[in-house]
């Protein structure tokens, strides 16, 4: 079954303007990224780690975990959405199943990557990757799922291999991945403005850049999106910004809090978003209108008046 949202993502990427992707931990934060104008959203798992078990991205969270998290994601906005599967869950069967489910729950694109399990996050050290072959694999097994179930999830390929054996190795893998069917290929903690330009030359498909947090790149350098338009780059992802605005803003917030003579912080509004605003964000007002037109007048009233 074809996906509108998966049609459109494929649109954006067949452009090769540098289409940027930012990275969301949450149904909340996938619906901020949407309002203020991006055309799709990246699950980060990065972020789902963070945020749903408090603890770093190396492989602790289950499989089932990441993809309630992606769902809820996938209802909370109509634009496209990309999931984050890491290693697939397993083996080439194991990434073909949660393909198979990811179509299901309407999700537009995913990122696989060749990782050994448990991964990490890949601008972490301690990286290992599994043979170019295996990953291959899943590709195919995942191109498989998607050619049954006629339907149109961009499978996005990542390799973890730059910073294991260099960047030669990692554009063979990215060849390689695009030859088991991938459609978009991608090189974690790439470094240079140079190597993303040598990648750009040498890979024939499309290519995606990770620039992190969007500020400082961790340890890639920070292109302008325009520059990386012109270089034909097809995604920009910044995965890993919500979660690390979040806990700046939180720590800040619950520090001032603590450190107050009164314990509050009386009109400093600055802090916050104000609570009519954020109901009226998450939908309380449509929320009412349906209680309205569902529910007996009796129990509004009882309710309300």
């Amino acid at each position: 079954m074809r996906s509108l949202r998966a049609t459109q993502l494929r649109q954006k990427l067949a452009l090769r303007n540098a289409f940027v992707v930012p990275g969301c931990h949450d149904a909340l934060s996938a619906r901020i990224i949407e309002r203020v104008g991006f055309g799709a959203v990246q699950v980060s798992g990065f972020g789902i780690a963070g945020s749903l078990c408090g603890v770093p991205d190396v492989g602790l969270i289950d499989m089932k975990d990441i993809l309630d998290r992606t769902w809820q994601i996938a209802r909370a906005v109509s634009i496209p959405v990309m999931a984050d599967i890491d290693t697939g869950g397993g083996n080439a069967l194991n990434a073909a199943e949660i393909t198979e489910r990811l179509i299901a729950m309407d999700i537009a694109g995913v990122n696989i990557e060749d990782q050994v399990f448990p991964k990490r996050c890949g601008h972490m050290e301690g990286k290992q990757v599994i043979s170019a072959d295996e990953m291959a694999g899943k590709i195919r097994a995942m191109v498989d799922v998607r050619a049954r179930s006629c339907a149109d999830i961009v499978i996005n390929a990542r390799t973890d291999s730059f910073s294991v054996f260099g960047r030669d190795e990692a554009i063979r893998r990215c060849a390689l991945y695009l030859s088991a069917g991938a459609d978009m290929v991608f090189i974690d903690g790439i470094k240079t403005r140079a190597d993303i330009e040598y990648a750009a030359r040498n890979i024939d498909g499309l290519l995606s850049v990770n620039l992190m947090d969007g500020v400082t790149g961790v340890k890639t350098e920070l292109v302008p999106i325009p520059e990386l338009a012109k270089m034909k780059i097809a995604r920009v992802s910044i995965p890993v910004a919500s979660i690390l605005v979040m806990h700046r803003a939180l720590s800040a917030f619950f520090h001032a809090l603590h450190e107050s003579p009164t314990g509050l912080l009386v009109g400093e509004d600055d802090w916050l978003t104000a609570f009519s605003e954020y109901t009226n964000f998450v939908g309380l007002p449509e929320y009412r209108q349906r209680e309205k037109k569902f529910l007996p007048e009796k129990i509004i009233g009882e309710k309300y008046e």
